[in-house]
């Protein structure tokens, strides 16, 4: 006897009495069905998997300050969490372009947004590295944008899912790139550096102050075998901190800097970054804001640097005086929060060839 075709496809089956992996938890991954589900978890503050919970809006809106008619640039489209809520204040007449090089999510979104009435000309996407943002503003916004927005670093979508291999929690190839379609993976850019390149790499992208002893102990592991997974990494990196009397807090924390600094590689995110900085006031309207969310001193320093030349040069007539930080309430119902910094810029009304 054959089943309805309308019928639901069976639950994934998993061991106790909650789904503990990223694909047992259908319910998350299900939130139109699942609403009541979805709502205990956010209130428990984690985040469901699959989705990714936008921080500092009320701050960002404020900043940013998008009315109707406005035309704005989200560098890093995401799951859209700040794209929603620009997109419904620059209603009616207001376009935005946003960016994603990630091709597994982007479209996801993309018809999220669409879902709830954003579409036609008022929602444009394209998939390309934010590096790109002036090439791709010349195409939607020739012009120049009233706002720019980047959330920079990893969403919640790509680190909960295993397969993508940002995560040390769960055994997975040892991947990491923003679009797995392209690029080469951390296993493989691991394979070719030497202890010494590894350990600047450390240093640099993650100011880890163990960067030489974690460098030689990773290297002589993979004499010995490839490192191929985020496992085997993790398990190296916990071996090396084991000799040093370290807390169970203290190595989870030098595993979780080991894994951004290979992300940051991976995926060019400094040089990418730079690149941003460097197109942002040719791609804003005079008396345009723009607003930069960031997770880690290396992103923030380059930031503030930026802004503060820019004033300094006057492309900027104002700039964050101090770093914006989530209050202890957003912290507290959403802990990946915490070590998030947010600085802004407003554009001057002078034209560039005037500088």
């Amino acid at each position: 006897m054959t089943e309805p075709e309308d019928k639901p496809p069976r639950r994934p089956r998993y061991r106790g009495t909650h789904p503990r992996n990223f694909g047992e938890k259908y319910k998350e991954l299900q939130p139109d069905r699942y609403a009541d589900d979805v709502a205990r978890v956010l209130a428990s503050g984690r985040t469901p998997a699959g989705t990714h919970r936008p921080i500092l809006v009320d701050e960002i809106l404020s900043i940013l300050a998008p009315c109707p008619g406005d035309l704005a640039i989200d560098c890093t489209l995401g799951y859209g969490g700040h794209a929603r809520e620009i997109l419904a204040r620059i209603q009616p007449g207001g376009r935005l372009l946003g960016l994603d090089v990630d091709p597994l999510e982007l479209p996801k979104t993309e018809k999220r947004l669409n879902d709830l009435g954003f579409r036609g000309d008022c929602l444009v996407t394209q998939r390309t590295n934010f590096a790109g943002l002036t090439r791709a503003a010349a195409q939607v916004v020739p012009d120049g944008a009233d706002l720019i927005l980047a959330d920079l670093g990893l969403s919640s979508m790509q680190l909960d899912d295993p397969e993508r291999g940002f995560t040390y929690k769960t055994d997975a190839p040892l991947d990491m790139r923003m679009n797995p379609n392209h690029g080469q993976s951390a296993a493989q850019l691991l394979a070719r550096l030497s202890e010494s390149e590894l350990a600047v790499l450390l240093e640099t992208n993650a100011d880890e102050p163990k960067s030489a002893r974690l460098a030689r102990a990773i290297v002589q592991a993979k004499s010995q075998s490839h490192i191929s997974t985020t496992r085997e990494l993790a398990d190296v990196v916990r071996s090396a901190m084991s000799a040093g009397n370290s807390t169970s807090d203290e190595v989870g924390l030098t595993i979780r800097r080991v894994f951004q600094a290979l992300r940051i590689a991976v995926n060019d995110e400094f040089g990418a970054l730079d690149a941003l900085l460097r197109q942002i006031p040719q791609c804003l309207k005079p008396s345009g804001r723009v607003a930069i969310l960031t997770f880690h001193s290396g992103e923030d320093r380059r930031v503030k640097q930026a802004f503060k030349t820019g004033l300094n040069s006057g492309i900027y007539t104002r700039i964050a005086d101090e770093v914006i930080r989530p209050t202890p309430e957003e912290q507290r119902d959403n802990p990946r929060s915490s070590s998030a910094k947010l600085r802004f810029a407003i554009r001057s009304n002078v034209h560039d060839h005037e500088f």
